[in-house]
């Protein structure tokens, strides 16, 4: 595959690279680059997670990067995730790897990693490296990679939180880093300190922020509010029940929680609806079936995002048509990993576990 085409590939999961000019540049210079994401162990999985992340890791591995999905579990403890219980955090993270496996992620093609089985000595010196050529005031602005607001930060741990994760980058010997736009703090200071400390300048390939059910929301409690702050602000979140899409939703929950999206007439601009049928319903399906009586316009068959789109911003689609549509295909992507948790034992005590309703011993 020439190097224009894997790059395609990779644009079509970055929704921001930095920089496309080193992204080529590494691409014909290496068959296989390292690329990683990383996620603390927490909460139940949600289609960002699961369903978003298996089509990226499809594009990826097609471009020939060798990924590296990485078990945060460290940074879930500092993060107080799970109630800071280490054990029941390695818990969700074994329901993590059952979670891409039903999703249809390829495990013999990516390697997982365990945080906690892989700080070794020189890790924890990087860390300190990082530290010492990072001021206080940048260190701050990176905090809220943890996704939470300034007022919530206390305990003198959190502050080690973006030292850790730009190590992760160079212990894992990553040429990109392949996160989400919540985590670009964390990557972009790891090409300032990269070169500093005797290291190197990893790319970044930033995927869109999927939009929780709700709408744009305004980043409260938050320092900067640029448009991807916003953006970041706004997305789904798996600890917003009613704004987020669960893979063990039944097709009920799937289409009463659609159903109840932000999703206005003839708008076409941060509508939920559409940000799925963008980036999870036409990178997996062919085409969108918007199935209505005759009176209401017929049954129609869309073949591309753009032409949803424009047929919508003229008002030729109404928004319940587009919801009960974009409610049968996402159920269509989650059923398998739904029933993979009903019928497998193992996948089911985890998934009781990470709800709370089965002690991990």
């Amino acid at each position: 595959m020439d190097v224009e085409t894997r790059l395609e590939l990779i644009k079509r999961v970055g929704e921001e690279i930095i920089t496309e000019d080193e992204l080529r540049v590494l691409l014909e210079t290496k068959n296989h680059p390292v690329a990683y994401d990383g996620f603390e162990p927490s909460g139940m999985a949600h289609i960002p997670f699961a369903i978003y992340r298996a089509i990226n890791l499809e594009d990826l591995l097609k471009a020939g990067i060798k990924f590296k999905l990485w078990l945060a579990d460290w940074f879930a403890w500092i993060n107080n995730k799970m109630g800071g219980d280490l054990e029941r955090i390695r818990k969700v993270g074994e329901y993590f790897i059952e979670v891409w496996k039903a999703a249809g992620v390829d495990l013999s093609k990516v390697e997982v990693l365990w945080a906690s089985e892989n700080m070794d000595q020189e890790y924890w010196k990087r860390v300190i490296m990082i530290a010492k050529n990072t001021t206080l005031t940048r260190m701050f602005r990176c905090l809220t990679i943890m996704g939470r607001k300034k007022g919530e930060l206390q305990e003198t741990a959190q502050l080690f939180y973006p030292a850790m994760q730009v190590s992760d980058i160079f212990q894992l010997k990553c040429d990109i880093c392949q996160l989400g736009l919540d985590q670009r703090r964390a990557n972009i200071l790891a090409r300032e300190v990269g070169p500093k400390i005797g290291l190197w300048k990893p790319v970044c390939v930033h995927h869109h922020m999927l939009m929780g059910l709700q709408g744009l929301q305004g980043p409260e409690g938050y320092e900067d509010r640029r448009e991807w702050d916003v953006m970041i602000s706004s997305k789904m979140s798996k600890s917003k029940p009613q704004t987020c899409i669960y893979v063990h939703d039944s097709e009920e929950e799937i289409r009463r929680k659609i159903h109840s999206a932000f999703c206005p007439p003839k708008r076409t601009d941060n509508n939920p609806i559409l940000d799925y049928s963008k980036h999870i319903i036409f990178r997996k399906f062919d085409t969108l079936e918007i199935k209505r009586e005759a009176k209401y316009g017929g049954y129609l068959e869309i073949q591309s995002y753009r032409e949803l789109e424009e047929k919508y911003r003229r008002g030729e689609i109404h928004p319940l048509d587009l919801k009960n549509a974009v409610a049968e295909k996402l159920n269509e992507l989650i059923k398998p990993i739904r029933e993979h948790f009903e019928k497998d034992k193992r996948a089911r005590r985890l998934y009781e576990i990470v709800k709370g309703e089965e002690p991990t011993r």
